[in-house]
């Protein structure tokens, strides 16, 4: 699938729904509630022609004959506001690598290096936990620069979160996103006592991922990851590991970078396009785009054939599509950025995500005076992906959100075709996968279900 091709259909195609092709026929999206059906040759042909032409009545009788309701069943307002249910703490505001396209500028994103002094990560998970009822649910997360730069902070937040979570019988769950060159035994340990999510960011094997992420003064970084890795690797029963690739044009071979990884052990490998870094450098451009797409659907490929022969796969990006097309996942906003998750600094300053650390745009309070409930409303009504150009007119609308804010705000929206292109291709995938493979939706070992 080329992007030149959903290029040329996204203005002809009706943003109330998108035909696609899948295995054995075609299929319908309809945007509003994410509703997916199989449709037949015959309506396939009908809602082609309600599209091109600009027919909406044809469309309307199409989907009145089947059943299927044209009015809208999802809610077009913003909320007024979110309470607060996450945290992302930039536990250390320092890095000991110096990646080429690093959103933090290095780790310090763009001030002094410093660290979380300890009252301010106390008070961050006290300000968590204020209003959170028993039996609700929030996550604490530990970004940076580099969290393990700070590794007592880290330490000293999860404990008093895990006491008061276990006093107010709330559940908590920890993530932590690392470049893993710090980790020890002990690290590895906690981080499975705590049943942390933990990401490392390696962008391929070997040379590859060196040349994007080396040490500050030039060095290769990626054996020295691979040596520290062990006993995390050790613990994936415990820990949810997984790789993430930032996609540049230095690494753009998607599915040898995949089968890589797994060798070196993990379970899960996502990749995720450069789109905005603050120098431009390694920024994607649309040819890159291009070839992007195509490794993305050569990793999607050996997913379903693995999943078609009873075996999982570590392709995160098809796998977490196709669960959110079976849950019918409508988002009016790309993640919970600025709702209800927000970023905090070592300075105790809140920001609407972890990449708007020192950012007027993304600022949104303190944690002394608490969100600012008129930034928050503004950020709410702005964002959303129905006061968005172009996207109050495109059909992926509620599966994209709109794209990540930082991105947006710094670059606008260069992927839109191949986020169309991808989504594409993953509607094609649900519709082939979710009978044949309900055991893999459904959580269970293939042959359990």
């Amino acid at each position: 699938m080329h992007l030149s091709a959903a290029r040329s259909r996204a203005h002809s195609t009706e943003a109330r729904f998108h035909l696609f092709a899948s295995g054995d026929g075609h299929g319908v999206l309809i945007a509003d509630g994410s509703r997916i059906h199989r449709i037949s040759d015959e309506i396939a042909r009908l809602l082609d022609f309600a599209a091109s032409s600009g027919r909406a009545e044809v469309a309307d009788e199409v989907f009145e004959a089947l059943g299927i309701s044209s009015r809208s069943i999802i809610g077009s307002e913003p909320p007024a506001s979110m309470p607060v249910r996450a945290f992302s703490l930039a536990i250390a505001q320092k890095c000991n690598l110096g990646c080429s396209y690093c959103y933090a500028e290095g780790g310090d994103f763009g001030g002094s290096s410093k660290s979380m002094t300890d009252e301010v990560s106390l008070k961050a998970v006290r300000v968590l936990f204020d209003g959170v009822q028993a039996g609700e649910s929030i996550k604490l997360a530990f970004l940076g620069g580099e969290p393990f730069v700070n590794r007592a902070g880290l330490r000293g937040a999860t404990e008093l979160a895990v006491e008061l979570a276990r006093e107010r019988a709330v559940r908590i769950a920890f993530s932590v996103t690392t470049n893993g060159t710090l980790l020890t035994e002990d690290d590895a340990e906690f981080l499975a006592r705590h049943r942390f999510n933990v990401t490392v960011s390696l962008d391929g094997v070997g040379a590859k991922h060196d040349a994007l992420r080396p040490f500050k003064d030039g060095r290769g970084s990626f054996e020295r990851i691979t040596d520290r890795l062990r006993p995390v690797l050790d613990r994936q029963d415990h820990i949810d590991l997984a790789a993430r690739v930032t996609v540049t044009p230095r690494n753009l071979a998607l599915l040898e970078t995949l089968e890589g990884l797994v060798a070196l052990g993990f379970r899960t490998v996502g990749f995720s396009p450069m789109l905005s870094s603050p120098a431009g450098r390694d920024e994607m451009s649309p040819g890159d785009l291009e070839c992007m797409l195509e490794q993305m659907i050569a990793c999607g490929e050996a997913f379903r054939a693995s999943l078609l022969s009873g075996r999982p796969h570590a392709f995160s990006n098809l796998a977490t599509a196709l669960r959110e097309l079976d849950r019918g996942t409508h988002r009016p906003y790309p993640c919970g950025a600025g709702a209800g998750y927000f970023g905090v600094s070592a300075d105790g300053d809140l920001s609407a995500c972890h990449r708007f650390v020192n950012e007027p745009a993304g600022a949104m309070g303190t944690l002394e005076s608490g969100v600012d409930p008129a930034r928050q409303s503004a950020w709410l009504n702005e964002r959303h992906v129905l006061r968005q150009e172009p996207c109050q007119s495109c059909w992926a609308r509620f599966l994209c959100g709109g794209g990540c804010h930082h991105e947006v705000i710094h670059r606008g929206r260069p992927a839109c075709d191949y986020i169309r292109s991808w989504l594409t291709y993953c509607l094609g995938a649900y519709v082939d996968l979710r009978e044949p493979c309900r055991w893999w939706f459904d959580g269970f070992p293939a042959g359990n279900a």
